[in-house]
């Protein structure tokens, strides 16, 4: 496979086998379990494990400052093979604690205020929801929920509606992948409308970078956010966003720090003029480095392979637990994807995934709170989730059907 690390260009064969095996061989947490939350929290391999430790090891004997130092090309090559991941460059990406943090910073820098709108689909995480609802009270921001289509994503039509009459700054908060369902939103098609009405388009990827192939040149958004810790199987505390070149120029930080922007006067100060003015100094360069493993190995898996491999794995689970007395499948028709939910007649979600831990399958259970949007409009109190990725074989399946089978019997008994 080859790589273009700077111009984003890269060959990933669809074609190309996943090798459960191997992946499962360097993957610890696999031992004695069977794990089904990676869009939770992805089990880390031994590689990026010992990245991690390494550099905590370094700190501790030559100091945090000196550690860094010595890091920083390992740093540099973070931003790289990011770039590499999304179709992007080196410094369109910026390096944060979380997807949350990178969002509120892409939206504290375009600095929207009453008369400007932002809107939404019916899939946002409640954290980005939350963040919405905040600046309609508080910044008189005008917010826009679209309703759904019959394939449960994003009614494009009503969006065009939208855009076209909305006032003032307009960006589309959009989203790939939502926490409460495998639904794929049309993001590609989402950025095209709004671009035709010289809208922006920020891209909530949390559940689908690590798990999709994403090339934001395709895509064609302004700016893009995604966790470490869920697919991409980094640590936790990690997250990374691609801004595109200029979307930010003439609006600066929200809130400027020494690691995007230099003092330069009494009460003047410059930007720098990549993406990262939206970082802070302080991270952890040890947790940075372990994203950095974890990026090179979905590369060297290959962003496409990985998606055709996790996608047939997600349809596979989602059909049979669709044939299993007791269990409907929440998923709206939109959903190719590896993650896949389902509830339990008789039980809450929270008490299916209690009952199937003791069997040692781990999945979560997604309340409504965390997706008033979609959930609480369907009625739904909470569902469950598994979602699956490279690490998983057919045992893990297995064991995972007969599981949620042996749990649906137990609450009609």
């Amino acid at each position: 496979m080859t790589i273009g690390l700077q111009d984003g260009t890269r060959a990933d064969p669809a074609t190309r086998v996943i090798d459960v095996a191997a992946e499962r061989s360097r993957t610890a947490g696999t031992a004695g379990r069977h794990y089904f939350n990676a869009a939770g929290a992805g089990l880390v391999s031994d590689g990026v494990l010992e990245a991690v430790v390494a550099h905590l090891r370094r700190e501790q004997r030559v100091g945090g400052y000196e550690a860094a130092n010595e890091a920083a090309d390992d740093v540099a090559a973070v931003y790289t093979s990011a770039a590499a991941l999304l179709g992007a460059r080196a410094d369109e990406i910026a390096l944060f604690d979380s997807a949350t943090s990178g969002l509120r910073g892409v939206f504290d820098a375009l600095r929207l205020g009453a008369g400007d709108t932002v809107i939404a689909p019916r899939s946002s995480y409640v954290s980005q929801a939350l963040r919405l609802l905040a600046m309609q009270r508080h910044d008189d921001v005008r917010l826009v929920v679209v309703p759904n289509d019959a394939s449960g994503a994003m009614d494009l039509e009503v969006l065009e509606r939208a855009v076209a009459g909305a006032s003032g700054r307009v960006v589309v908060s959009a989203v790939h992948v939502p926490t409460s369902s495998g639904l794929v939103e049309p993001i590609a098609e989402v950025s095209a409308i709004a671009r035709r009405h010289g809208a922006w388009t920020v891209v909530d990827a949390t559940q689908s970078v690590g798990q999709i192939d994403i090339d934001v040149t395709a895509v064609d958004c302004d700016a893009l956010v995604t966790t470490g810790r869920k697919f991409l199987r980094g640590p936790r505390g990690t997250g990374l966003a691609y801004l595109r070149r200029g979307t930010l120029e003439g609006l600066g930080a929200w809130a400027p720090d020494v690691r995007g922007a230099v003092w330069t006067g009494e009460d003047e100060w410059t930007m720098d003029g990549t993406a990262r003015q939206l970082e802070t100094w302080e991270c952890s360069v040890a947790s940075r480095l372990g994203l950095g493993v974890a990026l090179r190995e979905a590369l060297d898996r290959g962003p496409a392979a990985t998606e055709a491999h996790l996608v047939a794995l997600g349809s596979r689970i989602r059909a049979a637990l669709a044939e299993i007395d007791g269990v409907t499948v929440a998923d709206p028709p939109a959903s190719p994807s590896a993650i896949v939910t389902f509830t339990v007649d008789g039980l809450v979600g929270k008490e299916v995934s209690t009952r199937l831990r003791t069997r040692r399958i781990d999945s979560i259970a997604v309340p409504a709170s965390h997706a008033q949007w979609d959930l609480g409009t369907r009625g739904l109190p909470s569902v469950v989730r598994v979602s699956p990725h490279v690490y998983n074989d057919d045992e893990d399946v297995r064991v995972l059907l007969d599981g949620v089978a042996e749990v649906a019997t137990e609450a009609r008994s």
